[in-house]
């Protein structure tokens, strides 16, 4: 069981930066392909990007590509999500969650977070 705990998240003008953390309960964590996801009212639970167990391997949606960086620590047992350029339709739920195999699809993901809020004003 892997448990993961996010921060960072809050209210922030458009044109700002947030800078999200996840840090998990176990030192397997480095087994782990993590991701980012968010969820915004109304819709579904969307991949934002992922990175490979050894971070060597990174993939962005469309929409937050330059401007959105992930990158994590192993050995803090911690992944994170630079969000620079915030716009109001980043505003959603963010999870991070980790997966054995590194993908893009949430099914495959075993472990999640609570989730914490990014809100963006306009």
């Amino acid at each position: 069981q892997v448990q993961l705990v996010e921060s960072g998240g809050g209210l922030v003008q458009a044109g700002g930066s947030l800078r999200l953390s996840c840090a998990a309960s176990r030192r397997t964590f480095s087994s782990y392909a993590m991701g980012w996801f968010r969820q915004a009212p109304g819709k579904e639970r969307d991949i934002v990007a992922r990175i490979s167990w050894n971070g060597a391997n990174t993939y962005y949606t469309d929409s937050v590509k330059g401007r959105f960086t992930i990158s994590r620590d192993n050995a803090k047992n911690t992944v994170y999500l630079q969000m620079n350029s915030l716009q109001p339709e980043d505003t959603a739920v963010y999870y991070c969650a980790a997966a054995p195999t590194t993908t893009e699809f949430p099914a495959l993901y075993s472990y999640w977070g609570q989730g914490t809020q990014v809100t963006v004003s306009s």
